[in-house]
């Protein structure tokens, strides 16, 4: 009687890198034979928050592990499937009584495919060992010692890649594996403006930016087409987990006790910390994908306006820094964080739309799409979450003080380009002459604006601090800041 060999398989989701990775790191610690297993899951290539961009640089970061896993004679497995389909044409193979993955704070569709994952593991004897991901703890009620389990997680020793040899199952047998699956295409464009995938990619921004490029961090963190160069650039590698949080955390605390430039190291430290801070609360409120996360907000009831939202979109709402960002969105699927916060602002409080209006088409244009940073970041810049400082961004007074000589602007709006720097920053305020003179005219050209902004804003200021007064919003935001906050942090404003 032939007996299946024995087989323990990684499922890789948001974690493309083999070092400090500890869903790996156990699975050779089993001793046994171990398979990297990518799934590209119809669920997940066909829901509205991604886009080929996404897929795009998760294929580059496949392509990079296979090029560190030949010395191993090993490669990844990737195939277009769901996970149960795929683990059940395994075990036609293998004997699989492990799977090993981390714990994912993800959209509302994959918590769903993972409870029945649990059930269709528990059925057929297998044990799914899940880890934690980026000190993100499971089942809390409460923040009050989540503070000390993150430090605890952020200062312990990275796991490093060791497999013993021939324990990662041979390219061999694993393309002997790929004759039952629909195998992904990994072949992407190359040429294309956006920032490549993969751990080797991601360590030379990492590398560039502690070398030299953090110097200016803290004096270009606003600035549009500075902060292109002065921030680090790795959070595309640290949402899909070519890097993880706590090797960067780590070698910016070794750095900055010898580096000149202390205070930029630590701000840059402060925002990993705060980013497992988002990512927790959105683990601890998973309803935020769909709805406020204070209950009392989901009386605010804003009109849909399909006009608005294109113009936004495109990048023609005829306020040049919005329309700049959201036209170097689409092309690059980068912004600095204030100028996301900026076009959200715009989105739902000038433009007065609901902020789920906005989810999909920005998940779908960040490269760096998180669920857990994207969610309670939308509510934090729309004003809903009733714990923190509601901003009502000015587009033409960041214009003017984060972009002076609109570089930015004419680089990523060009009909602008040939104009005067006022009026590249406000070119509604051409006269008729003016406009003749340039060459150049309003609504041809250029769109009026298609809102009045002292208008809008007055109305969105006045509707949302008349709410944060309602006595539903004000008992949710007590029990949003004892839930997600330990009584040691005072700090309601920036959480």
């Amino acid at each position: 009687m032939n007996t299946k060999p024995e087989l323990h398989v990684v499922w890789l989701k948001r974690d493309l890198r083999l070092e400090d990775n500890e869903a790996i790191s156990n699975a050779l610690a089993s001793g046994g034979t171990v398979l990297l297993l990518y799934v590209f899951e119809p669920l997940l290539v066909n829901d509205i928050h991604y886009s080929q961009r996404h897929w795009d640089f998760i294929k580059q970061s496949i392509v990079d592990l296979n090029q560190q896993l030949k010395p191993y004679n090993s490669k990844i497995l990737a195939v277009n499937s769901d996970i149960i389909a795929t683990v059940n044409q395994l075990l036609s193979n293998y004997k699989v009584k492990n799977i090993y993955s981390h714990q994912e704070t993800g959209i509302l569709v994959t918590y769903e495919r993972d409870k029945s994952f649990k059930r269709f593991c528990t059925n057929n004897w297998i044990n799914w060992h899940e880890n934690i991901n980026n000190g993100v703890q499971r089942g809390l009620k409460n923040r009050a010692n989540w503070k000390d389990l993150c430090e605890t997680f952020f200062s312990m020793e990275t796991l490093p890649f060791n497999p013993e040899d021939g324990q990662l199952l041979s390219i061999e047998a694993i393309e002997q594996l790929e004759r039952y699956f629909k195998v992904t295409d990994l072949n992407t464009n190359m040429e294309s403006p956006f920032q490549k995938g993969g751990r080797s990619t991601g360590l030379k921004y990492l590398n560039s930016f502690f070398e030299s490029r953090h110097v200016n961090y803290m004096f270009h963190i606003s600035k549009p087409e500075s902060a292109r160069t002065s921030c680090s650039r790795i959070s595309p590698y640290l949402a899909w987990g070519n890097l993880s949080i706590r090797e960067v955390y780590q070698q910016a605390y070794h750095l900055k006790k010898e580096a000149k430039n202390a205070k930029a190291l630590e701000a840059f430290m402060s925002r990993l910390r705060w980013q497992s801070h988002f990512i927790q609360k959105f683990e601890m409120e998973h309803t935020m994908e769909e709805a406020s996360i204070n209950k009392g907000f989901h009386r605010l009831k804003k009109g849909i306006s399909k006009k608005y939202q294109e113009a936004w979109r495109k990048g023609l709402t005829g306020f040049p820094l919005v329309d700049a960002c959201m036209r170097c969105l689409i092309e690059t699927g980068y912004l600095n964080f204030r100028m996301r916060a900026l076009v959200v602002s715009f989105f739902t409080h000038n433009l007065w739309q609901p902020w789920q209006e906005a989810t999909s088409h920005l998940s779908q244009m960040f490269l760096d799409f998180e669920p857990g940073i994207h969610y309670p970041q939308l509510q934090m810049q729309a004003g809903e979450t009733g714990i923190n400082m509601l901003r009502v961004y000015n587009p033409i007074k960041n214009s003017l003080e984060h972009d002076p000589d609109a570089s930015f602007i004419k680089k990523w709006v060009p009909e602008l380009r040939d104009l005067e720097t006022p009026f590249a920053h406000q070119p509604y305020l051409m006269t008729e002459m003016e406009q003749q003179f340039n060459d150049f005219h309003l609504g041809k050209d250029y769109p009026y604006p298609i809102v009045d902004i002292d208008e809008t804003r007055k109305r969105a200021t006045e509707t949302l601090w008349n709410m944060r007064r309602d006595q539903l919003v004000q008992s949710e935001r007590e029990r949003i800041l004892k839930k997600h906050l330990s009584s040691k942090n005072t700090n309601h404003s920036k959480s």
